[in-house]
């Protein structure tokens, strides 16, 4: 009894958590057993930089192996950020010293494989860039996406009345 509880915390644990909101899917290829195998649109805010959203498309296994969790899916993936707000950076990250710094991450198979999201500074054009990897404990993929937010100055409207 006490190890039929143990996998599925161990698999809960390994998962990751990460914090995104799914908007929305597409069908790719028709499984006869499973869910299809689909493209995932994904929302997620950066939690240090209040400001930018970024949306992350990426492929999903479906099949059998993909409804119970352990099938791996492919490294690819997309990537668009935006300004949604006022941006004020910390100060480490507009020195550069947060470069690199790992904003989201999903695991992509049950122990090896994770799709993650960094974040980098552009000092001299005042952007943010976001890059989206797949990596692998023993060999990561070449494929990737990059996105940079040009950060604007931000007016906020006043609040108009209602009109009745």
């Amino acid at each position: 009894m006490r190890h039929a509880l143990i996998l599925p915390l161990l698999i809960g644990a390994l998962s990751g958590n990460a914090l995104a909101e799914e908007i929305g899917s597409v069908s790719t290829k028709f499984k006869w057993m499973g869910p299809n195998d689909k493209i995932v649109v994904e929302v997620f805010q950066d939690e240090d930089i209040p400001g930018v959203v970024c949306y992350l498309s990426r492929a999903k296994t479906g099949g059998v192996s993909g409804a119970v969790g352990v099938a791996e899916d492919t490294s690819d993936a997309a990537i668009e950020c935006t300004q949604i707000g006022p941006i004020a950076l910390p100060d480490d990250v507009r020195s550069g010293k947060r470069n690199g710094e790992q904003v989201f991450k999903k695991r992509t198979s049950l122990l090896f494989k994770s799709l993650q999201v960094v974040r980098f500074y552009d000092g001299p054009r005042n952007a943010l860039v976001y890059l989206t990897y797949s990596d692998r404990i023993i060999e990561g993929s070449p494929k990737n996406s990059v996105s940079a937010v040009a950060i604007q100055p931000w007016k906020t409207d006043p609040v108009q009345p209602a009109v009745k």
